[in-house]
């Protein structure tokens, strides 16, 4: 698994992020269905921050570690 599982503040980003483009729009990434971020793995992470976190979910969400994220994702 990556080292950035060990950085707190981005395991709060992964957590917190909205996907700001696409059918998912809006939703918490951590909340994005598995097999669009498996898409993603098949197609290529976007570029920029948020093709790391995309690529930092598709780990977590591969390994069932959602429940490791989801007490840190903030209301609202």
């Amino acid at each position: 698994m990556n080292d950035v599982f060990l950085d707190g503040e981005f395991l709060l980003k992964l957590a917190n992020t909205r996907m700001p483009f696409g059918k998912y729009a809006g939703r918490l990434l951590i909340d994005l269905p598995e097999a669009y971020v498996v898409w993603f793995a098949k197609k290529g992470w976007p570029e920029g921050e948020i093709g790391t976190l995309l690529a930092s979910l598709y780990d977590v969400k591969a390994n069932g570690l959602e429940g490791v994220l989801r007490p840190l994702a903030r209301s609202g």
